[in-house]
């Protein structure tokens, strides 16, 4: 049995007392702090030991120089010291505590000179996003000591290029800090001075690894130079106001911003290599293009009455000028150079029309074709100039250049275009209708616009339209192919190129889209207008086989980019209407243009058909091509633009088997769902005042004045002498009204028909051009009546009180239209 000894009540309350609160938690705060400072690792507490209480005492030197020895112990930690400096540094930017900024970074740059092992790798990736986070920062001072940081780091040669590494944000950064427009001219010197140490860092670090050139990339250099150029243009417009500069010394190296640019671009231009020279010289001339294209042209203002060959050499040199600049020219730029091809364009057809003339301008002493021939080499040096430095600029200037260019090209009877042609006479004035119109296809050349309202406005459209209503052939052709080059924008114009029978369109891989409201809506504006054109452009008499083709690529073209249901309705009747007109041939055409205008009407049908593939509808134009092929080969464009064609002597006596007709069109349509009403009125093209324009006389207006020529041989108080023999049945035929009235009843059928079934379009065309028509019959009828002609005789006068004749020659008097046959 166990003895139990009694134990004092105080005693055994002792060990259940506790100290007061305050010393308590002193006692549990100092064994906590000494607990987590032991557990911290030793890296961390040797990053901490480096700064002070007080930043401004600076870098504990003795602590860091046992960091310094534990990093060099322990390479393998470098990485894991420069995450942690790098956390404390960015805490410390984002709290504004510059004093620890500064020390981290002193720090930072001692490590980075003491350690040289393959294990600094990792620590450089922190160190670079340190130097980043201060150049991001918006104070000054940090940003010099981020890039002073740098380009110690750049001093260092590493033993193995690091491939993976990039320096984009600090070319980026640094460039931007070259363009610092801080407030204080000192602390902007300053920033741009470091911007500038920077870029010349940059250069260093990465110019020397050959398997690493992405400093040489464009993108990089178009940041790099123009910086460097800036700060030398900046100060050299400060001596040019001075005097002549001096030659600086070596603490203007350093503290003058342009000194300093310009040796980094030579440091630059020295290392690069033969390939990546251009990549290094680009920029340059694009800073300064616009003034070399200025000097350029004030050189060819200068020499515009040199010899032919020199004008050619400058602008040959202004083209290659072109080439790099066109990107960048904005504004006066663009202007000016086409302003002053323009005009020395103008000056180089007068020339070439004064030697042709028998005159000599200029110092050359030439013959006469030789000129010309030289002439022409400015000329299509110009050409070349005006296409390319256009085709070269952004889409939203192309479309004013193209306005521009379009502004100018002279149309008879018109004074709407800008340039002076007054002394050139027709030749002159011609040639430059066609340089013009040659300049404006090479600017248009490969412009894709997503509607056609963009490529073709209503005021680009208008001028556009009129050289093709013009009697000569070249200028159309150069038109539709401007037309061409705006309205494919799906590449299809190579796939169409030469008039032909095409056996299966399939063949071809067509691209096209669905029609979008606003093409379709430039269609209901301006279809009759561009069907106008077309059917005028193939009744011409000086056509050829060029103007065929380009006038069946307009159609196909139409079908591909802009056709609806309506539209393919309406491009059939005026197939229709042209293969009429062959027929009945009003206009006095020659055979073989009738036989082209027929192979135009099959090629299209063929086309049209196919592409809309209605089964019936390419049954009936198929089989026509095939009686065609066996009776009527001139009937297709295969034979017909063939040489030594046989050409028929007449079309009248062919069966109606070699023709398409209207009813079976409009029975194979109406079968799959086509609107064919209108079909059935024939196309009838509207009559504007282009036609006056264009020197072409109307149908109305030669029929007015076939009758009036007709009443004018016919004596007012003749009386007329052949009398018809009168006898009951002549009586009875004039008493018959019934087919006189079946005449007006069919005629107002036709004319109820028309309104019906006729587009709202054509009907206010045909309106329109009827009131221009009255309304211009009215003015001339006021001006005979008001103002008459003057009279060879003479007009009597009174001066001084005495009666005086002036007379008139006949040769100076205008005639009215109407009298004149």
């Amino acid at each position: 049995m166990k003895d139990y000894v009694q134990v004092p009540a105080a005693e055994l309350e002792k060990p259940y007392e506790f100290p007061s609160t305050r010393e308590s938690t002193t006692f549990l705060h100092l064994r906590v702090c000494c607990c987590c400072s032991a557990l911290r690792p030793r890296y961390k507490r040797l990053v901490d030991n480096i700064f002070p209480e007080d930043p401004k005492d600076g870098l504990v030197k003795a602590d860091m120089e046992k960091l310094t020895f534990y990093a060099v112990s322990a390479p393998e930690k470098l990485d894991r010291i420069g995450s942690y400096l790098a956390e404390r540094l960015s805490r410390d930017v984002v709290r504004h505590r510059s004093g620890y900024v500064l020390i981290a970074m002193e720090a930072l740059d001692q490590l980075l000179m003491a350690c040289h092992s393959q294990s600094i790798k990792p620590f450089v990736e922190s160190f670079l996003h340190m130097v980043a986070k201060l150049l991001e920062s918006g104070e000054p001072k940090l940003q010099v000591l981020g890039t002073n940081s740098f380009v110690k780091f750049a001093n260092i040669e590493e033993d193995t290029p690091s491939y993976h590494r990039r320096y984009d944000f600090f070319v980026s950064r640094f460039s931007a800090m070259c363009h610092s427009c801080h407030s204080d001219p000192e602390i902007r010197t300053e920033i741009r001075i470091a911007g500038i140490r920077g870029i010349q860092g940059v250069v260093r670090k990465t110019v020397n690894d050959e398997l690493r050139a992405t400093i040489w990339e464009p993108q990089h250099m178009d940041k790099i130079v123009p910086s460097l150029l800036f700060n030398m243009q900046k100060i050299e417009e400060v001596d040019s106001r001075i005097g002549p500069p001096s030659s600086p010394s070596a603490a203007d190296k350093e503290e003058n911003p342009a000194v300093l640019a310009e040796n980094c671009f030579r440091e630059l231009l020295g290392r690069a290599a033969f390939g990546n020279m251009n990549n290094a010289v680009r920029p340059v001339f694009a800073q300064y293009s616009h003034h070399v294209i200025q000097e350029i042209l004030g050189h060819l203002d200068a020499r515009k009455n040199d010899s032919p060959r020199v004008r050619a050499g400058i602008i040959q040199v202004l083209l290659e000028a072109v080439a790099i600049a066109a990107k960048g020219s904005i504004g006066p730029t663009v202007l000016e150079v086409f302003n002053t091809l323009l005009k020395h364009l103008r000056l180089s057809v007068e020339f070439e029309a004064n030697y042709l003339q028998g005159g000599s301008i200029g110092s050359a002493n030439l013959s006469t074709s030789s000129k010309d021939n030289d002439e022409k080499i400015v000329q299509n040096a110009i050409i070349q100039t005006i296409g390319f430095f256009g085709s070269n600029l952004p889409d939203y200037q192309r479309s004013e250049i193209m306005m521009f260019i379009m502004g100018k090209v002279p149309v008879f009877g018109t004074s709407t275009h800008i340039l002076d042609v007054s002394q050139l006479g027709d030749l002159g004035t011609r040639r430059i209708q066609i340089m013009l119109l040659r300049s404006l296809l090479m600017v248009t050349s490969g412009y894709k616009a997503k509607t056609i309202v963009t490529a073709l406005p209503g005021s680009f459209l208008d001028p556009l339209l009129s050289p093709s209503l013009m009697e000569d052939s070249e200028l159309r052709q150069l038109v539709l192919e401007v037309m061409h080059n705006l309205m494919d924008r799906h590449d299809n114009r190579a796939k169409l190129r030469g008039i032909r029978i095409i056996p299966d369109v399939a063949d071809l891989k067509i691209k096209r889209e669905k029609i979008c409201r606003q093409d379709a809506s430039f269609m209901k504006k301006n279809g009759q207008q561009l069907y106008r054109h077309i059917y005028l452009g193939c009744k011409e008499e000086d056509n050829v086989q060029k103007n065929y083709e380009l006038l069946y690529t307009s159609l196909a073209l139409i079908t591909i980019e802009l056709a609806n249901e309506e539209v393919v309705i309406d491009l059939i009747r005026l197939a229709i209407a042209l293969q009429d007109s062959a027929i009945i041939n009003e206009d006095n055409l020659p055979m073989f243009h009738r036989c082209g205008i027929m192979a135009l009407v099959a090629a299209y049908l063929n086309f049209v058909s196919q592409m809309i593939a209605v089964p019936a509808f390419c049954q009936h134009v198929s089989k026509v091509i095939e009686i065609r092929t066996m009776e009527a080969p001139y009937f297709l464009p295969e034979h017909i633009f063939r040489d030594k064609c046989m050409l028929p002597k007449s079309l009248e006596k062919h069966e109606k088997n070699l023709y398409f007709l209207t009813n079976k069109i409009a029975e194979s349509l109406g079968g799959s769902g086509y609107s064919v009403e209108r079909l059935s009125v024939p196309y009838v093209p509207q009559v504007t005042d282009e036609d006056r324009l264009s020197r072409r006389k109307s149908i109305v207006d030669t029929v007015s004045i076939q009758v009036d020529i007709l009443s004018n041989n016919v004596p007012s108080d003749d009386v007329v002498s052949n009398t018809e023999e009168i006898t009951f049945e002549a009586l009875k035929k004039a008493i018959d009204t019934n087919g006189m009235e079946e005449q007006e009843k069919e005629k107002r059928r036709l004319v109820i028909e028309k309104f019906q079934k006729a587009p709202f379009e054509e009907i206010a065309a045909q309106c329109e051009s009827k009131a221009n028509l009255l309304h211009d019959r009215l003015a001339q009828i006021l001006e005979l009546t008001i103002r008459p002609p003057p009279s060879p005789s003479g007009t009597l006068t009174i001066t001084s009180g005495h009666a005086q004749y002036q007379s008139v020659p006949v040769y100076e008097m205008k005639f009215p239209d109407l009298c004149v046959y």
